[in-house]
């Protein structure tokens, strides 16, 4: 292992173009933690907000974006039974995955499924821990509920899809575009809902209402989804791209029995994010193993080109996930 590694820095707070390649010491494992040798990273909207000065890192996590990353083990620090040198894994990150070396936690370490490439593997930590912890272990979904997700041709939308219908549920995803849509039915949704040519309350309420919804959209959507709803029904809150701030009238949600809740994986503490690689290596990672459910790639990008890769996920037009190719 080398002194210094590449790495994508944010400069200053700002657009796609703030992104700039430099050097950077190579991290050092602490007790639990491996040092990876990055193969590629994932891009996630959250590396864009962090980037666009709106989602600080936590204390003590690295400045550099990336939350997601697979490659191989180059260094082990004390009380770290698993991963060992020489294995290859994929990991969620507290940051620091837009560069040659990051270091993390081995407990939020997860072998690459069988037969999958690296690339491929890299896309599974930020969206199958988001989707896990929130639809399965915060919004309970079972077999046989009708669940919608929005944005359902992003990648929390297309592992959402997959994981919720591998799982008994029936699924309905709203989406910006017919070509959008028709990736959504062919990942496993019964219905898909484009969004510029239909309302997703009528639609949902004709099936009986959503007994679950996972959202990342807000704002305006948030009285939406609580009508959307079945009697007794969940709303999970994860992202607000359209602001966290609506009136809402809570009488609905007394009268009809229903939860709102939410979470940000970030913020929370390492030992829960241990808690959650444990049950999609339990849960999930036998589904994955099996080639039933795998990511949805849309492109991929150079270290060097981190701007572009913001640029293509903010755009909107992707349809699953976009990677960085590290080495």
């Amino acid at each position: 292992m080398t002194d210094s590694m590449r790495a994508v820095e944010i400069s200053e707070p700002g657009g796609p173009d703030v992104l700039r390649l430099t050097m950077r010491p190579v991290p050092q494992p602490g007790h639990g933690e491996v040092v990876i040798r990055v193969a590629w990273a994932g891009v996630n909207r959250p590396d864009a907000l962090q980037r666009a000065g709106s989602y600080a890192p936590p204390k003590g996590a690295s400045d550099l974006p990336g939350l997601e990353a697979s490659g191989e083990v180059t260094a082990v620090g004390p009380g770290v039974t698993w991963p060992a040198v020489g294995d290859t894994v994929c990991a969620l990150l507290p940051g620091g995955g837009y560069a040659d070396y990051v270091a993390t936690p081995a407990a939020h370490c997860l072998p690459v499924p069988d037969g999958m490439a690296l690339r491929e593997a890299a896309c599974l930590p930020e969206t199958f821990f988001t989707v896990w912890s929130n639809v399965f272990e915060r919004g309970g979904l079972q077999a046989g509920e009708r669940f919608l997700v929005h944005g359902g041709s992003s990648g929390i939308g297309t592992t959402a899809i997959q994981l919720a219908r591998a799982f008994g549920a029936r699924v309905f995803a709203t989406a910006g575009s017919d070509e959008k849509c028709a990736a959504c039915l062919s990942l496993g949704a019964e219905r898909a809902i484009n969004y510029r040519e239909e309302d997703f309350v009528e639609v949902m309420r004709a099936e009986g209402g959503a007994n679950l919804i996972l959202d990342m959209v807000g704002g305006e959507y948030l009285p939406r989804n609580v009508k959307a709803l079945a009697d007794e029904g969940r709303l999970v809150q994860i992202a607000f791209l359209q602001g966290p701030k609506v009136a809402l009238n809570f009488a609905q949600v007394m009268m009809r029995r229903l939860t709102i809740t939410g979470s940000t994986l970030r913020p929370q503490s390492d030992l829960a994010k241990a808690r959650i690689a444990a049950g999609l290596r339990k849960a999930v990672w036998p589904l994955l193993d099996a080639g039933r459910v795998a990511p949805v790639m849309d492109s991929e990008f150079p270290l060097e080109e981190a701007a572009k890769a913001h640029a293509r996920m903010e755009s909107s037009a992707h349809v699953g996930k976009i990677v960085l190719k590290v080495a």
